[in-house]
């Protein structure tokens, strides 16, 4: 239902009561746009499997309370135990962890007791996960069942003397893709007997591999498959996710395998409280004076402070590392002039942290020594943290699976919770909270990844050559593909063909050629000029734009000033200060056409799937006021320029067309780039991506086309599926760019509509009548979804 009152209601649920106290503090009239409750649901249990180990059902019972399974975990089970390759996904804090601890360790312990057996053979389990602290979690609740079974992390926190340690007894490994890709597959004769004996392979938060990770992950597991071959062990896979749409489908493209989804949740539920929260316009103009909203930064720190004051446990999903400082920080500044002792229990978590950090603020958050903590997605990811009452989401997460992940992390069990999405000045976020539906209504998104990008598929045969030559027989279980890519890095110099298969002939490591978590290359260590001390790290792809000299950069509360930026050596040295301003990267880009792999026709406009290369620079960066904004100078930079072939999808529109559009010609690039950067913003609605993960560029006549073009691209080499995606669901997708444009309430163009924050011209020609004009013509003709 929506709410036009913010009065407290009578037998509200402890949460409903927490949200009516945030909308009747005075002068938040109007923030609430949209309330919601969701019915509490009942428990529905099943007996425990007949096979399952009587000490590991005793353990459950006695150190995690659970007398007997629900229903989906014991389905789930009883298929990874019979070997069928299964995905549990089901909502967040629904127990899928028993769902594969069960028969793993049923497994472990009964072949200890049989000693018919050689040592580990067809018991031991390898759990992959997508974070190091969350494999640490669940290392920490393995051990505290007491069970005898050999259990053990190895990651790239562990000493040399773990890492042996786990070779040679490990039977429930606990790890990451990245170790997997990086170390045990290359050094797999060191692992064999491991390797050798694996029963269970668990792929933990799979909904998270998506995009380009999605791709590398799918073939780090292939390569799996094929090394645990050669050991004589087939291991079934168990994969666990977030609620997802066709879960089945997404688990089998991860694998390569036939698996089955188990998705009747089981689990009970409390009651859930769902607000859409909108900060209020400002007096404050940004650029080109239009109208700015509050930022969902400083409300959400705000509501924060206001819940932490009443008690009510609270984690608060935040975008960026920068902003996750500034809630921690301004929540705790609000916090101090209500009780000095207050600001303490406020903290940040996000990812750069040290490891060490990082394990602290955990420890602190399970033992409630933290009463609010503002976090990156790096806690959205299964991080078993109980108690919380409430979950504050700054911006929608880009999509919405990671909104109800995010949101699940309140209320864990049969308690109330209470979830509210605090709306960025963003198109989709604006549209979102006017159009609950579109985020509360409907089913959540497929997971878009492209396992035959040959950007990504490429290496992976290196890796796997490098592993053990690979054969005719090899290339189907890494897709259609592979042979035409194994043959151009034969072409490369990279394999060599003989008559046995391909090999890998090259003095490098094989696994080094790509890193599996970014498109930008290796991480750029923030280093402190005069100590050496390595501060953090930031994308490599990222750099540029938020570690070139002369940018301003906050870890951790501390604001630093980037001196020297080395992309050769990945070094960007940094110095403490406090300059009173922020900055902001500008940068030039051209788009060149490929080619085209499928278009059709809407009307005299054409809409278009394929390849563009893509040429970008950043030229300068912007010094604003802190707070306040206002520009202060510019500042030119000489960095070099990165060239980007991948995937995009294109829509174009004739001269007579645009003619009777009756916008003039002069503001037709300014049209053409409104309509450009409501669309990236718009793109996540169909795809299961964020604005950050795709570019655009918009041009009045592009030399590849003739015509007045509007390009989004994928920003990943090769692209990641986001792109196809668009071009798959362009209806719905340009209908709501168009909606969201022409509802906006500003006159001219702001934020919430045609604003992007990562323009490289400075948001500038932009004409949000002319937008309107130009989607209308382009949609007249256009076939229904």
């Amino acid at each position: 239902m929506t709410t036009t009152s913010s009065e407290p209601r009578a037998g509200a649920s402890r949460a409903g009561a927490a949200l009516d106290r945030l909308a009747a503090v005075p002068g938040r009239d109007g923030r609430l746009v949209h309330r919601e409750t969701r019915a509490p649901r009942a428990a529905a249990h099943a007996a425990w499997p007949v096979w399952s180990d009587p000490a590991v059902v005793t353990a459950f019972a006695e150190r995690r309370g659970v007398a007997r399974p629900w229903s989906h975990q014991a389905a789930a089970a009883e298929a990874a135990w019979a070997g069928r390759h299964v995905v549990l996904a089901t909502a967040t804090a629904s127990g899928k962890s028993l769902a594969y601890q069960l028969p793993a360790l049923s497994a472990a312990l009964g072949a200890r007791r049989d000693r018919g057996r050689r040592g580990r053979q067809g018991a031991a389990t390898l759990y992959l996960a997508p974070t190091k602290a969350l494999a640490h979690d669940q290392l920490a609740g393995l051990l505290e069942l007491g069970l005898p079974a050999r259990v053990t992390t190895c990651d790239g926190d562990s000493s040399r003397d773990e890492r042996d340690w786990a070779r040679a007894h490990a039977e429930y490994l606990l790890t990451n893709p990245d170790m997997l890709h990086r170390s045990i597959l290359p050094g797999h004769q060191r692992w064999a007997a491991f390797l050798g004996s694996l029963r269970f392979v668990v792929v933990d938060e799979c909904h998270h591999y998506r995009g380009v990770f999605g791709a590398h992950v799918a073939h780090v597991l292939r390569r799996l498959r094929r090394v645990c071959a050669m050991y004589g062990a087939s291991p079934t896979f168990v994969l666990a996710s977030a609620t997802t749409a066709e879960p089945a489908l997404t688990a089998s493209r991860l694998t390569g395998l036939d698996v089955e989804a188990v998705t009747d949740d089981g689990s009970p539920r409390g009651e859930l409280s769902l607000a859409l929260w909108e900060p209020p316009l400002t007096t404050h103009a940004g650029e080109n004076g239009a109208p700015v909203r509050r930022s969902a930064v400083s409300e959400t720190a705000d509501l924060l402070a206001d819940l932490v004051s009443s008690d009510v446990a609270t984690l608060a999903f935040v975008r960026s590392r920068r902003g996750v400082e500034q809630v921690a920080l301004s929540a705790a500044s609000l916090l101090a002039e209500v009780d000095p002792s207050l600001p303490r229990r406020v903290a940040a978590y996000r990812s750069g942290y040290l490891p060490e950090e990082r394990r602290a603020l955990e420890a602190a958050l399970r033992g409630g020594e933290l009463l609010g903590l503002a976090a990156t997605n790096a806690l959205e990811l299964g991080i078993d943290v109980s108690g919380l009452d409430a979950v504050l989401v700054s911006g929608f997460p880009g999509t919405r699976a990671a909104f109800w992940q995010q949101v699940g992390r309140a209320g864990r069990g049969a308690g109330d919770a209470l979830g509210v999405l605090v709306a960025r000045d963003d198109p989709l976020d604006t549209y979102l909270v006017h159009h609950p539906d579109a985020l509360l209504g409907r089913p959540v998104e497929a997971q878009v990844f492209d396992p035959d990008n040959p950007h990504v598929l490429g290496p992976h045969l290196c890796a796997a050559a490098q592993e053990q030559p690979l054969t005719a027989a090899d290339l189907p279980t890494f897709g259609p593909r592979a042979a035409e890519v194994a043959d151009a890095l034969v072409g490369r110099g990279l394999l060599r063909r003989r008559p046995t298969g391909w090999f890998w002939t090259d003095r490098r490591r094989a696994a080094d050629l790509t890193d599996i978590r970014s498109a930008g290359g290796s991480p750029v260590s923030l280093v402190e000029a005069g100590t050496g001390r390595v501060v953090g790290t930031v994308d490599g792809g990222r750099a540029d734009a938020n570690a070139h000299p002369g940018a301003v950069y906050l870890h951790r509360g501390e604001t630093w000033l980037v001196d020297e930026l080395d992309l050769e050596e990945r070094v960007a040295t940094m110095t403490r200060a406090d300059p009173g301003y922020t900055t902001t990267a500008r940068d030039v880009t051209d788009i060149r056409v490929v080619g085209e792999r499928e278009s059709r026709t809407w009307g005299r406009c054409r809409l278009v799937l394929g390849d563009v290369t893509v040429t970008t620079q950043v030229t300068s960066f912007l010094r604003r006021r802190q707070p306040g904004g206002e520009v202060l100078g510019q500042e030119a930079l000489d960095l070099p320029a990165r060239e980007l072939t991948t995937a995009a999808v294109w829509w174009t529109v004739p001269d007579d067309v645009l003619a009777a559009t009756g916008v003039e010609e002069a503001d037709l690039p300014g049209a053409a780039h409104a309509a450009e950067h409501c669309s990236i913003g718009l793109l996540p609605l169909v795809a299961t991506c964020d604005r950050w993960d795709i570019g655009g560029v918009s041009t009045r006549r592009h030399p590849d086309t003739g015509l007045l073009t509007v390009f989004v691209h994928d920003g990943q080499p090769g692209g990641a599926g986001f792109a196809e995606r668009g071009y798959r669901a362009a209806h719905e997708w340009l209908t709501a760019t168009r909606a969201t444009v022409a509802s906006c309430e500003c006159e001219h163009g702001c934020p919430s509509c045609v604003q992007s924050p990562k323009c490289g011209n400075g948001n500038d020609p932009l004409d949000k009548p002319g937008a309107v004009a130009l989607l209308d013509a382009l949609l007249a003709e256009a076939p229904a979804s």
